[in-house]
């Protein structure tokens, strides 16, 4: 089962996967929707890869590494996650709610769209 972690908890999901390595955000938007909204990296590494792409860069990502997925709502995100822990990925998790909840919850200059 995949962990559901919401904006407004990260840093609590961030400190306890600090044992396991520094944390990375994945967000799998597509750049249009990134150039559109962004988070800005606060305790975390950020890194940009669309969904459609994770299967043929999936060597690029670390499976020790912590790993919290970031989409729109969280559907894409989830799915990127689950992917990942089919594929051995040790300590997934999915950031409910997506960027708007990230908006919403945790920084209210992050556009909506």
């Amino acid at each position: 089962m995949i962990e559901q972690v919401s904006p407004r908890n990260l840093d609590t999901w961030l400190a306890t996967a600090r044992a396991h390595g520094e944390p990375l955000l994945l967000d799998v938007r597509e750049p249009w929707e990134w150039q559109t909204a962004s988070v800005r990296p606060e305790g975390f590494e950020l890194q940009q890869m669309p969904m459609r792409v994770v299967p043929v860069r999936l060597h690029e990502l670390d499976p020790k590494r912590p790993i919290a997925c970031l989409c729109h709502h969280g559907g894409r995100s989830m799915q990127v996650a689950a992917f990942l822990a089919h594929h051995g990925f040790e300590h997934v998790a999915n950031i409910s709610g997506g960027i708007e909840a990230w908006a919403r919850e945790r920084d209210p200059n992050v556009p909506h769209y």
